[in-house]
C-alpha cells in the first residue's frame, strides 16, 4: 500500500482524527492535467482534504464535492471524493502561474485569490446537502478549518501540504484533520491547541518520513491515540465511453442528428481525468437509433 488514509480516535473518543499520505494520487493528477507547480499544490491540498472528508461519510455510495471559485489566475478547483478513499479533481486553468510568496513558497492563496468554497454532500437523500462559505486565506487548510466551524459547528484543526521536486513532480503530499467532539473537556482542548500551535508543517513531517500514523502520533500520542481504520487512497474516475454516451443522448434528437449530418468524428473530454473519448459517425448513428428510434425521448 502506498497512498493511504487512517482514521483514529483519542482522549477516550473526545477527539476524532484523520491523516493521509497522497503523493502518488496528486502526482497522477499533475500528469493527467499537466498542472503548473502552484496549481499542483492547490489541487493536491484540496484532494487531500477531500479524501479525508470523504472518510467521514457513512454510506458506501455517499459522495462529497468541494468546489473553489476564486479571483486568482486558476479561477477554480473542483474535487470529488467517495467514502472508500477514491478522489478525483481538476483545475479550470491547469497552467496558471504565480510568483512565490514572501516566504519563497508556492503561493496557493495567491493563485486562488478571494472567493468562495462550496461543500456538497450527496448522501442519497432527495436533495444533496450544500454549504458555501467565503474563503479566509485561499490556503485551503485554513478555509476547511473555517468551514467546519461555521457550517458544521465542529472545532477542527486542518493541516495540508504539497512539496514539489525541482523537476516539478510531486515529492510529498498529505495532511491531517483533527476534530473535537461536543463533550471534549477544557483540559483536552487546551492540550490539543498547544500541540497544534507548536507542531511542524505537514510537508516537514512528510519529508522526515512520517507516516499518517506517526503524524497523528506527533499530535495525539499522549492522549491515548487509537488507529481505528486504514483505507487505501487513489485517484479514481468513474468515466467510461458508455457513460459519455449519455452526454450525447442528453443533447436531444435534433442536436445529435445535426452532429451526424456534419459527417465528422465527435470528441468529448472528461474534466476530472482529462481522458478524451472519440465517437465516429457510425457510432453516433448507432447511439441515435438506440436512443430515439426505439421509443427514446426528445
Amino acid at each position: 500500500m502506498n497512498d493511504y488514509m487512517v482514521r483514529a480516535t483519542a482522549a477516550g473518543a473526545q477527539i476524532r482524527a484523520f491523516s493521509v499520505t497522497s503523493r502518488e494520487t496528486v502526482e497522477y493528477a499533475r500528469k493527467a492535467h499537466n498542472l503548473s507547480p502552484v496549481v499542483t499544490a492547490a489541487l493536491g491540498r484540496l484532494m487531500s482534504g477531500a479524501v479525508m472528508m470523504g472518510g467521514m461519510l457513512k454510506g458506501e455510495s455517499d459522495m462529497l464535492t468541494l468546489q473553489i471559485s476564486g479571483a486568482g489566475p486558476v479561477r477554480g478547483l473542483t474535487v470529488t471524493a467517495d467514502s472508500r478513499g477514491g478522489v478525483k479533481g481538476y483545475a479550470l486553468v491547469p497552467q496558471a502561474m504565480m510568483p512565490p510568496n514572501s516566504a519563497g513558497k508556492l503561493d496557493v492563496g495567491g493563485v486562488i485569490g478571494a472567493g468562495m468554497l462550496t461543500v456538497i454532500k450527496d448522501m442519497g437523500l432527495k436533495e444533496p446537502y450544500s454549504s458555501t462559505i467565503e474563503l479566509t486565506t485561499g490556503e485551503i487548510g485554513d478555509d476547511l478549518t473555517y468551514y467546519f466551524a461555521a457550517s458544521e459547528q465542529i472545532p477542527s484543526g486542518v493541516g495540508l501540504g504539497v512539496l514539489m521536486n525541482r523537476n516539478n513532480t510531486v515529492k510529498q503530499a498529505g495532511g491531517f484533520i483533527i476534530q473535537l467532539m461536543p463533550f471534549t473537556s477544557e483540559e483536552i482542548i487546551a492540550r490539543l491547541e498547544d500541540k497544534l500551535t507548536h507542531m511542524s508543517p505537514v510537508t516537514a513531517l512528510l519529508e522526515e518520513g512520517r507516516t499518517p500514523e506517526q503524524i497523528l502520533e506527533a499530535v495525539l500520542g499522549d492522549m491515548d491515540l487509537e488507529i481505528t481504520d486504514t483505507i487505501p487512497v487513489r485517484f479514481c474516475c468513474s468515466c467510461s465511453k458508455k457513460r459519455v454516451e449519455k452526454v450525447l443522448v442528453s443533447l436531444g434528437r435534433r442536436e445529435l442528428q445535426d452532429l451526424i449530418d456534419e459527417g465528422q468524428d465527435v470528441e468529448l473530454n472528461c474534466h476530472f481525468c482529462n481522458t478524451n473519448y472519440v465517437f465516429s459517425v457510425e457510432e453516433l448513428r448507432r447511439i441515435f437509433q438506440d436512443s430515439f428510434r426505439q421509443g427514446g425521448t426528445e
